[in-house]
């Protein structure tokens, strides 16, 4: 057995000691590599992290120059490389972009409030070339950007008009599970967040400012939620949904820049094609906007009156909305072709109207050719609980308005009003409306110069409010009849 034993060692000694050798050198590579990795330590993304940087001290360094190289780099790693989830950009150091920056599945592009992407001086892109935007351009989905602030650089690019597609901030087409929040986004020429044929989107926390379109637009999109975003609009809406559906806008605080240019209205509720039918807006505060505060409007081919109800507006604060002096569709919510409910809702110093029942002629920001008009009859709008004082008469064409109510569509259009409160408005109470059970007096709010629209003890509003027989919300909390007003 040992002479066996020793004959096989002497016939095997070359291949062990080659294995011995091989195992030798292994060890060696991997403490090479080791230490090589260990200097090297900017090449090791941590927890899920990939980090960009502007000062060495990141995976990838920006040097204020075509920084959309690095970033797009450290996104194609996020998208390759499954065991990674996040791209974050370090602050303070601002990201200078002269190409679209692009983002994949499952990805989060974060930053902190101090890293800033902005575009390039005399960019020169074509319109509808976004700053950023999807790396399938079949659809993503599961993405998340947040944290950081985005630059338009409009004054820097003026030879493009607002409005008109250039540089959109953030676009998607055909995703899904979208989320942008705690952004800052401002002087843009375009939108900042941009969606279409897409759904489940979130945009909230977000801070807007003098952008060239609207704040968020949603085409063609499904379950979209707005909230906590404080937006100044300057050339259209805060908010926008054009045939999109199940929408939820909600304690934002949005008003507009004072210019010849500033826009539009605060919120836009647009139909032509799709069934819009599950849309609520709710708890928001809308102020000096140019246009009116919200603008429902249905037009286009003929559709059914089910495609385009169940808008519910509802405990909103409305004050000075409308003051553009150029056109005459200004208020504090314009509506046509919907069927609406406007419920416990504050309108205080509107221009023209607090409720309007009518459709822009021209001068709309839409194609002037279109003809805007609904094409069905028998709408309705509910407007019950609501708050109306000092009107103001509007800055174009001024004759016969000021009123609290207004239907310029009484062929095809009406309203019914419940409970509301009127008071001191300059043109009176109604034009083509009226109601048997509104009350005529002073609200008496706790401090209406400083916009405070919680009532007094002794206001006649407490427990005034309608109650539907049907209505499961007919009681406030502990069971006594609701207010009008916001606070009910």
């Amino acid at each position: 057995m040992n002479e066996k034993y020793l004959r096989y060692v002497r016939q095997n000694r070359k291949k062990i000691g080659v294995s011995i050798v091989i195992v030798i050198f292994l060890i060696a590579l991997g403490i090479n590599i080791f230490h090589i990795i260990q200097s090297n330590s900017s090449l090791i993304p941590s927890n899920k992290t990939v980090y960009v940087a502007g000062d060495g001290s990141g995976n990838f360094t920006c040097d204020g120059n075509d920084d959309q190289v690095e970033i797009n780099q450290a996104l194609a790693e996020v998208a390759e490389n499954p065991q990674f989830s996040t791209v974050h950009l370090k602050g303070p150091h601002t990201y200078v972009i002269s190409d679209t920056i692009f983002i994949g599945n499952d990805t989060v592009l974060e930053g902190d409030p101090t890293a800033v992407i902005e575009l390039e001086d005399n960019a020169d892109w074509p319109s509808s070339k976004p700053l950023i935007t999807q790396l399938d351009s079949a659809g993503i989905y599961g993405v998340t950007i947040k944290g950081f602030e985005i630059n338009g650089n409009h004054d820097k690019n003026e030879d493009e008009k607002r409005g008109e597609g250039y540089y959109n901030m953030i676009y998607f087409l055909n995703s899904e599970d979208i989320q942008v929040h705690d952004m800052y986004m401002h002087d843009g020429h375009g939108d900042g967040l941009r969606v279409e044929k897409s759904s489940n989107i979130q945009f909230y926390n977000n801070k807007v400012y003098k952008l060239g379109h609207d704040g968020l637009y949603a085409i063609d999109c499904q379950n979209v939620e707005a909230w906590n975003n404080t937006i100044t609009c300057r050339t259209n809406s805060g908010l926008r949904i054009w045939n999109s559906n199940h929408i939820k806008f909600h304690d934002n605080v949005i008003d507009s820049f004072y210019d010849w240019s500033a826009g539009g209205p605060g919120i836009q509720i647009q139909k032509t094609t799709s069934v819009m039918n599950d849309i609520e807006v709710y708890n928001n505060t809308i102020h000096n906007t140019y246009g009116p505060g919200i603008w429902l409007i249905g037009y286009g081919h003929s559709y059914s009156k089910e495609e385009a109800q169940n808008v519910y507006i509802h405990h909103n604060i409305f004050y000075s909305t409308g003051t553009n002096p150029s056109i005459d569709w200004v208020g504090g919510i314009v509506t046509s072709g919907f069927d609406s409910i406007i419920e416990n809702n504050v309108f205080d110093g509107i221009y023209h109207a607090a409720v309007i029942h009518m459709y822009p002629p021209s001068s709309t920001g839409l194609d002037n050719s279109i003809d805007l008009s609904p094409r069905g009859t028998g709408y309705k709008t509910i407007v019950c609980n609501n708050i109306i004082v000092d009107t103001q008469k509007r800055p174009k064409d001024s004759n016969e308005t000021g009123y609290a109510v207004i239907n310029y569509l009484p062929s095809t259009h009406t309203f019914v009003l419940e409970n509301n409160c009127l008071y001191n408005n300059v043109g009176g109470n109604y034009k083509n409306a009226n109601s048997t059970t509104d009350l005529y007096v002073n609200p008496l709010f706790v401090n209406q110069s400083k916009h405070d629209y919680h009532l007094k003890s002794n206001s006649p509003c407490i427990g005034a409010g309608y109650t539907s027989p049907d209505s499961s919300k007919e009681l406030g909390e502990g069971g006594h009849q609701i207010n009008i007003g916001r606070y009910s």
